[in-house]
């Protein structure tokens, strides 16, 4: 949350101090999800999200059909329509790469992501790229808009940028973005904390020297021998799999207490919601820790 607040603050700093002062809105897809504070609860879905208690009071903004394996070229028509009305009134796009996390952990077309760069590039408008859930190798790729071969205005990261032992973001962007905007008006008590900082190194370091990326394709391809025959179930709508992420969705919503009773009485700790169970296990995991958490999805 906090590096999105951050990243949403540096794009209307940026076009301020270019004397811009209407582009003070943001677009972004449907389906999204990108925290919990004020400003990152305005960008994530307005309909199917978790804010809905505080919808009368958050900044609207605009949003865009959501993108979908097999829709690319009408969720990019849909996007280009708003951009064209609204351009000069928006700072920034904001969106996950490649993968919507905890709005849907929906997966969409790497074409998508590189349309969307390419029509803000166009309408002048910035993009931010929210790698928060995505990033450090979990979709594949080291960050998921690699998958597009796109490089973003803003670039947000957080949970295993510090591998979880410790709370830290980083909103990292361009030198033409950093030196027009200056002197961030951002400074939260914590920000820049030297323990943090140490432990985000340790966890880079550890990731870069392994050899993470055959450990994430080993385990995508256990993910999809184990949880894709699944979809042949009734109970079961779709099954979605990439990188280090394995996905079932339910035709109808899972009670939670009784889904999650069921798994640790497996042995599994996993967090079910809506009509959705997923996993994203850490690289580290063996072969038969895996095939334990995918046999105990296939119970559910």
């Amino acid at each position: 949350s906090v590096s999105v607040e951050v990243s949403l603050k540096m794009a209307l700093q940026y076009w301020y101090n270019k004397g811009l002062r209407d582009k003070t809105r943001f677009v972004t897809p449907r389906g999204g999800y990108h925290g919990d504070t004020f400003g990152a609860m305005a960008v994530c879905d307005p309909e199917n999200g978790m804010h809905h208690l505080f919808s009368d009071v958050l900044p609207q903004h605009f949003f865009a059909n959501r993108p979908t394996i097999g829709n690319t070229s009408e969720a990019l028509l849909d996007l280009e329509k708003i951009l064209k009305k609204n351009h000069q009134r928006i700072a920034a796009m904001i969106l996950e790469p490649i993968v919507q996390g905890a709005g849907g952990m929906n997966i969409y077309e790497p074409e998508y992501l590189k349309g969307a760069k390419k029509l803000c590039d166009n309408y002048n408008v910035l993009l931010i790229v929210d790698e928060i859930a995505t990033g450090f190798g979990r979709t594949g790729k080291l960050f998921g808009c690699e998958h597009a071969d796109v490089s973003p205005d803003i670039l947000c990261l957080g949970k295993s940028l510090t591998g979880g032992y410790m709370t830290m973001s980083a909103a990292l962007t361009t030198a033409e973005v950093a030196e027009t905007v200056g002197v961030l008006m951002h400074g939260p008590t914590f920000m820049g904390s030297p323990l943090s900082s140490s432990v985000a190194n340790a966890s880079i370091d550890l990731l870069l020297s392994s050899d993470w990326q055959t450990k994430v394709i080993e385990i995508e391809k256990i993910l999809k021998k184990e949880l894709l025959p699944l979809k042949s179930k009734e109970t079961i709508s779709d099954v979605r799999v990439i990188g280090a992420i394995g996905i079932i969705e339910f035709k109808q919503p899972l009670d939670m207490r009784s889904t999650q009773e069921r798994l640790i009485g497996e042995g599994v700790w996993l967090r079910p919601y809506g009509k959705l169970l997923y996993t994203m296990p850490p690289f580290i995991i063996s072969e038969d820790e895996l095939k334990r958490i995918t046999q105990a999805m296939s119970y559910i």
